[in-house]
């Protein structure tokens, strides 16, 4: 048995063994167009999260900002490892034309102001406070601040909160704690990363959108009051949200009030209309949903904009891709960059969905498959992965539901760890082999003893 179990485990490791011997970083290609049917008006900013590791970034799975161009060509990129362990998240074009960068690290946020043409800092402040998603312009000296993993330790709950910070005075001058809206038993109860709020948008009238990610919903906060006007979803209601990123306010041509939103969870982009009651009420109303697009082809997409023409562009962020699709679906611009893009502007359009029509404006509702993608499989190494096996085997049997849920946190966590010379089978062949070589041990050493214990038996009976 102790041969056939080294065998299997040599057999298991040895698809990985070849990769790493045969890996050349040259082959890769991480960044790259797919299908482009019809070019941009313009340049795409693509922020990629990259990969860190206890404050260590793995350099073939870099953090940067891109620039692609019409066509898909790469224009530029910007890389910055000060401080080590570096992300990228929301960068925002500015007015100006310059670009608004969130960029955590090592425990802080750094914000600057980025000239894309000299890729210089223009200002920059680093504030003490971990993992920031998003930073949005308020006014000319104010910035909004989505302040998730605020844990007080010394009262045993969360501080998660939104603040406004001016630049001129150096002062935090509005805050809005999620405590003071939310039971405390949201999402399980409070943690160290209870809200994980990872965007804030100003929505006019004094109004910010905000997207408590693990609370499933989307809310609007008027900022004098400090009440919700608004709430999309609730929490652990999957139905109509899991764990969304990036929401965007839209108004369509009669007034109703529209919400377009990278349905992480459900690996879809999903569009809300609030249709409201009676004429009068803006509170008496509800949500409906009136678009859906990339069920079973999305990867955890985590930002969605709506375009002037009507199009979306959209950061398929597992699937390693920034995709523009019509209404319908249909793929016509595509760049491929590793690893885990994160968020996506079309700089001639400016920030978000603000000048974008809603899927109703264009008589297009309705739900879609996205469709004409090259489907390359940049950052992945498979054609068909192993949680789509998994999925496929156990469709229709009483494990269905339970397996479904281990497939989706596989795709969505392995990526992360897998080393970048590995395709995802020989990562699984690996988990197999190491989990295998427990086993065995754990066999050999309860045989051990279980000789020791019959030799100092026999020694005693002598």
């Amino acid at each position: 048995m102790r041969v056939v179990a080294f065998a299997l485990v040599i057999a298991l490791l040895t698809p990985s063994v070849v990769s790493a011997i045969t890996y050349d970083p040259a082959d890769e290609t991480s960044l790259t167009r797919g299908t482009v049917t019809s070019p941009a008006n313009g340049t795409t900013i693509v922020s990629v999260q990259g990969y860190t590791f206890q404050g260590n970034t793995n350099r073939k799975k870099p953090a940067r900002l891109i620039a692609a161009g019409e066509r898909g060509q790469t224009k530029w990129v910007h890389n910055d490892e000060v401080n080590n362990g570096a992300w990228f998240f929301d960068v925002d074009p500015m007015p100006n034309g310059n670009l608004l960068v969130s960029s955590p690290r090592s425990g802080e946020t750094v914000v600057y102001e980025l000239n894309p043409e000299t890729q210089e800092r223009v200002w920059e402040k680093t504030f003490d406070i971990e993992d920031t998603h998003d930073v949005d312009v308020l006014s000319e000296d104010e910035l909004v601040i989505a302040n998730m993993r605020e844990w007080n330790d010394s009262a045993g709950v969360s501080d998660d909160r939104i603040f406004v910070y001016n630049r001129t005075s150096g002062e935090v001058t509005w805050e809005w704690y999620f405590k003071n809206h939310f039971p405390a038993d949201t999402d399980g109860g409070y943690n160290d990363d209870w809200s994980h709020v990872n965007d804030v948008d100003p929505v006019g009238d004094d109004k910010l959108a905000l997207s408590p990610r693990n609370f499933d919903q989307v809310v609007v906060v008027d900022m004098e009051t400090k009440n919700i006007t608004h709430r999309l979803g609730s929490d652990d209601n999957y139905d109509v949200l899991n764990e969304q990123h990036n929401p965007d306010w839209m108004v369509s041509e009669n007034g109703t009030p529209t919400l377009l939103v990278a349905d992480s969870g459900n690996n879809r982009i999903v569009e809300y209309a609030y249709e409201n009651r009676s004429e009068t009420s803006h509170t008496d109303g509800e949500w409906v949903r009136t678009w859906t697009v990339g069920t079973g082809s999305l990867k955890w997409p985590r930002d969605a904009d709506r375009l002037p023409n009507g199009n979306t562009l959209i950061v398929d962020t597992l699937n390693h891709r920034v995709i523009e699709v019509t209404p319908t679906g249909e793929v016509v611009w595509e760049y491929y960059a590793t690893w885990g893009p994160y968020d996506a502007e079309r700089i001639v359009h400016g920030d978000e969905s603000a000048n974008g029509p809603t899927i109703r404006d264009m008589n297009q509702s309705g739900t879609y498959d996205i469709t004409g993608s090259a489907n390359l499989t940049a950052g992945t190494g498979d054609e068909i992965g192993f949680a789509e096996r998994m999925r496929a085997t156990f469709s229709g049997t009483f494990l269905e539901e339970p397996l479904d849920d281990f497939a989706t946190r596989w795709e969505h966590v392995t990526p992360w760890l897998r080393p970048v010379w590995m395709s995802g089978w020989d990562f699984v062949w690996a988990i197999t082999a190491i989990l295998l070589s427990l086993v065995w041990g754990g066999a050999e050493l309860i045989a051990g003893r279980h000789r020791i214990g019959a030799a100092v038996q026999h020694i005693r009976q002598r």
